[in-house]
């Protein structure tokens, strides 16, 4: 049955109201950018289009989400990454797991990129030939949809990455450009000679100069150079073409109408380049952010942008805007994720605390997925500057973290791989499973139960101590039942080539059957991600809790405090594989306990 005319109209009024709240700051970016009326023209119209396509039970949950701005900041909010082929298969089958899902109270669910994408050659997915498409080994359009229906009744939020940065070269938009067509190879960045590309790459770093050195690659079809800064078959979008924009803010808005409720934009630093510059953080990228943001606060305010920007603090702010002109709602914490590992190899909190210090004193708009491991690598991009305050040296301790955590060093408990290991700098990255890094595996294979106990200690203390930060909990999936690096991938002549496919491996459904089995590994690792939970429930975590770091008189001691009107949380946790004692100093308005003895790798929460 067709809605009758007043409906319609009522609806209308609702975007156009949303339009014009917005209006005056979108045409001023814009034409900031392209001085181009007709293409701003051209996005309005999209933008009302695809408002009028938004199937009505979204457009309720918009209209719920309007007036809980802030429902990705619950204390309970509580999230899992997952590959959905490693999983379950496709789509559909995932759809019939949702019941494991919410035995874990999920709120929140990242599915790795599962838009069309070339085989074997995309690089996890982030290489997509069509933005707007399921790729088909994982389904279609109306399974994802229904997905997310089922989600949404099962309380389950889910994101999806959105990779602006560049597609797959084998997209329509890259064929077109290959077979000679201006309009298209305007699309992307091409170059008869390398004049421009080397004046790029004189100042532009390379993103893997290990694997794919350089910004550029040939093109034999073209005859030109096409700029593509992460890997050859992964081509860069020209976004000083307004054509670009307006395509790619009609596939975002084509998620959401799907049921997407979280956009994870992928290299969102990179996607202005500008000769002369390191083509990094530019205030165009800001500009674009923010017409993202606008677009969906138009059309689908229910959806929230998570960033990924691998960045030190002091850009990160930058990327949620202003609370008057908002860009992200949420980025990923990558740089306590790296810290968590670093002081867990060492035993010292201090870079640890230094980093969070940085990131608590950022605005109150500033919010972030805390999370131990992802699809990706650790880098170990810590604080410089502090490492040598403190007298570490820099390249060092790099090195002995990525060795560490492959296993090559004295003492070590952990079975890693290197990532992009780069001789010249000295540079590598580390691959491999929470629980393989945390030392299960290595005491499963020599059946060393004193060791098991410890390495499962390590694991629930790194998971505590990130839950317990400001922002969300994001697990990788297989971390709740403490699966293990899948080696395999070397068999594998398709995925032998990137080391992080070893803890990209398939979903161990036979150990995760034994969950509820008491005093088995994988119950211990669920209980574990059980209390995580409890913990959260208390109101200390609320979006407006004032959290900071506490001085333990202790290296080896991370402290916490959470405070709000309903009582003082004090978080105590110990890095260290000896017993420790924190010295808790008192001050105005938090009262503390004199001191806590802490077992090794111990996480003590306390209400005070």
């Amino acid at each position: 049955m067709q809605p009758s005319a007043p409906a319609v109209e009522t609806a209308d009024e609702i975007f156009r109201a949303r339009l014009a709240r917005h209006h005056d700051e979108l045409e001023q970016l814009f034409m900031e950018l392209y001085d181009d009326p007709t293409a701003l023209d051209d996005l309005e119209t999209m933008m009302a289009q695809t408002y009028a396509a938004r199937p009505a039970d979204l457009k309720a949950l918009d209209e719920a989400r309007e007036s809980d701005p802030e429902w990705y900041k619950r204390g309970d909010m509580f999230g899992m990454t997952l590959y959905t082929d490693l999983f379950a298969g496709d789509l559909k089958k995932l759809a019939d797991k949702i019941d494991y899902l919410e035995e874990q109270k999920l709120t929140y669910l990242h599915l790795m990129p599962l838009l069309q994408m070339p085989h074997p050659a995309n690089d996890g997915g982030y290489a997509v030939e069509d933005f707007n498409n399921v790729d088909p080994t994982l389904g279609t359009n109306e399974d994802l949809a229904n997905l997310t229906a089922k989600l949404r009744k099962a309380g389950i939020s889910l994101c999806l990455d959105f990779v602006m940065n560049h597609t797959a070269s084998s997209h329509r938009w890259a064929e077109a450009a290959q077979n000679g067509d201006p309009e298209y190879q305007d699309y992307y960045f091409c170059y008869d000679d390398r004049t421009i590309p080397d004046q790029y790459d004189a100042v532009v770093p390379q993103v893997f100069p290990n694997s794919a050195p350089g910004n550029f690659t040939w093109n034999e079809r073209m005859n030109k150079w096409v700029m593509t800064q992460f890997y050859p078959f992964q081509w860069d979008l020209n976004y000083r073409n307004p054509k670009v924009l307006v395509a790619m803010l009609a596939s975002a808005l084509n998620l959401a109408n799907l049921g997407v409720e979280v956009l994870r934009i992928d290299a969102v630093p990179y996607i202005w380049k500008q000769l002369g510059t390191n083509s990094r953080n530019l205030p165009q990228v800001h500009t674009i952010v923010r017409m993202l943001r606008i677009a969906l606060e138009c059309v689908c305010p229910a959806v929230v942008l998570k960033g990924e920007v691998v960045m030190a603090p002091k850009e990160l702010a930058a990327y949620f805007g202003t609370p008057e002109h908002p860009e992200c709602h949420m980025l990923y914490n990558v740089s306590i994720m790296v810290n968590l590992w670093s002081a867990l190899a060492n035993g010292d909190t201090r870079l640890l605390k230094t980093q969070i210090d940085k990131l608590n004193a950022l605005p109150e708009n500033c919010w972030f997925v805390n999370y131990l491991r992802c699809h990706d690598d650790i880098g170990w991009g810590l604080d410089e500057p502090e490492e040598e305050r403190l007298g570490i040296d820099p390249l060092k301790h790099k090195k002995f973290l990525y060795h560490f955590y492959e296993g090559a060093v004295p003492g070590s408990w952990a079975m890693g791989e290197l990532y992009n290991y780069d001789e010249a700098s000295g540079d590598a990255r580390s691959c491999g499973t929470t629980a393989s890094l945390c030392g299960i595996e290595r005491a499963l294979i020599t059946h060393d139960r004193p060791a098991l106990d410890v390495a499962v200690n390590r694991d629930l203390l790194m998971h505590k101590a990130m839950a317990f930060l400001r922002g969300f909990p994001m697990l990788s999936c297989g971390d709740e039942i403490a699966q293990l690096n899948g080696w395999d991938y070397k068999e594998d002549p398709d995925r032998i080539e990137d080391s992080r496919n070893l803890h990209r491996s398939k979903f161990d459904w036979e150990k995760a059957a034994l969950r509820s089995q008491p005093g088995t590994l994988q119950n211990r690792l669920w209980e574990g991600m059980a209390d995580l939970r409890a913990m959260r429930s208390d109101p200390c975590f609320a979006a407006d809790a004032w959290v900071t770091t506490w001085d333990a008189h202790n290296d080896s001691v991370l402290a916490v405090v959470r405070k709000t009107d309903s009582g003082t949380l004090l978080g105590l946790f110990n890095f260290s594989n000896a017993p420790q004692t924190a010295w808790l100093d008192s001050a105005a308005g938090v009262v503390l306990q004199p001191s806590a003895d802490l077992a090794p790798y111990e996480a003590l929460i306390l209400r005070q």
